[in-house]
């Protein structure tokens, strides 16, 4: 189903700090500007039957099981039955993702949009924050984020996390509605609370800075372990921070070390530079310079400096330096990271 990008998180936090060793894990940070990818309408799972055979005005869960089953045309036709004669939100809301992306059928912008608000108008809140990414974005009306505010708002007020999660930005950046961190906070936790990866990254920054409440370190290691376990790479690296340094938990460098490399895993370029300054230096895992220098050079690759771990990397022998460099090698050829 079609996905919305999310609006930056990007104006209102600091980088995250590093505590007491800087020396060891000098202050550089990820940019803490999530950009969550929200489906538009949720579709439960259907159980194994055969919708097609059966009327959309009796089944209103035909479109949608055609819809899985790849069945687009049909899909379509269901929807628009149940949509023209069972006034049904939901195959409306359908109706304007398939004419979005032109599954299907040719994309037709003015007819997604039409559907669109034709839900949303009815009430439905997947609709009405489909809308709103529309106009935040300004794709087939011109962009108006004083409206996109209005629909995420009514979207947040009907339980819609992803409305409230877009609605906090809103109030973050501080144009289409008076900059308001507390507001934004607890738009975020309705989010968090539903397990946005995103709203839990940021949640925990507010927690972090003192953004809209109180500052609150324990709070926010709770918060990027969540998010963490829903493999949102940000958090996971400031979890990873967190553990190492003892910023609101007890100090743990094993298991530091370990959230940074899944951060490091997942391509996050300073995640691997600080995986090469830990292993480099045997903190939180076994010392390994040669493994250490090949996630430098990764990191380098992509723009994360480290004249430290340059330094590192030309006293090395040339045996040494080759197999670095054969591990990076290996990596870029299978665009997969090393795991030695």
């Amino acid at each position: 189903m079609r996905r919305f990008l999310a609006l930056p998180l990007a104006l209102c936090f600091s980088a995250s700090a590093f505590g007491a060793d800087e020396s060891f894990m000098p202050k550089q940070t990820p940019a803490n500007t999530p950009s969550t990818r929200v489906k538009t309408i949720a579709i439960a799972p259907q159980p194994p039957r055969a919708p097609l055979e059966l009327s959309a005005a009796s089944d209103p869960n035909a479109p949608f099981a055609a819809y899985q089953r790849g069945n687009y045309l049909d899909a379509i036709k269901l929807a628009e039955e149940r949509a023209e004669k069972n006034k049904d939100t939901r195959a409306m809301t359908l109706l304007g993702e398939l004419y979005a992306e032109g599954i299907g059928i040719p994309r037709d912008q003015q007819k997604s949009l039409d559907w669109y608000r034709r839900a949303a108008n009815a009430g439905d809140i997947h609709a009405t924050f489909a809308l709103g990414m529309l106009y935040l974005q300004g794709v087939g009306v011109p962009r108006n984020k004083d409206e996109a505010a209005k629909l995420f708002r009514r979207a947040a007020d009907s339980g819609h996390p992803h409305g409230a999660y877009n609605l906090a930005l809103l109030y973050l950046e501080g144009q289409a509605l008076p900059q308001n961190f507390a507001e934004a906070a607890k738009l975020m936790r309705v989010a968090a609370d539903k397990d946005v990866p995103d709203a839990q990254h940021a949640l925990a920054i507010f927690y972090q800075e003192g953004k809209g409440m109180p500052k609150d370190a324990t709070e926010a290691v709770k918060w990027l372990r969540r998010a963490a376990r829903l493999d949102h790479v940000p958090a996971t690296f400031d979890l990873a921070v967190a553990l190492f340094n003892g910023n609101g938990v007890e100090k743990d460098e094993v298991n530091g070390a370990l959230a940074m490399r899944r951060a490091a895993l997942k391509g996050n370029p300073v995640a691997q530079n600080r995986y090469a300054r830990m292993l480099n230096a045997g903190r939180g895992v076994q010392k390994n310079t040669v493994e250490a220098m090949a996630w430098h050079l990764m990191a380098r690759l992509r723009n994360v400096s480290d004249p430290t771990l340059d330094v590192v990397f030309g006293s090395l022998n040339d045996e040494e330096k080759k197999r670095a460099e054969g591990i990076l090698r290996a990596w870029l050829q299978s665009k997969a990271p090393p795991n030695t």
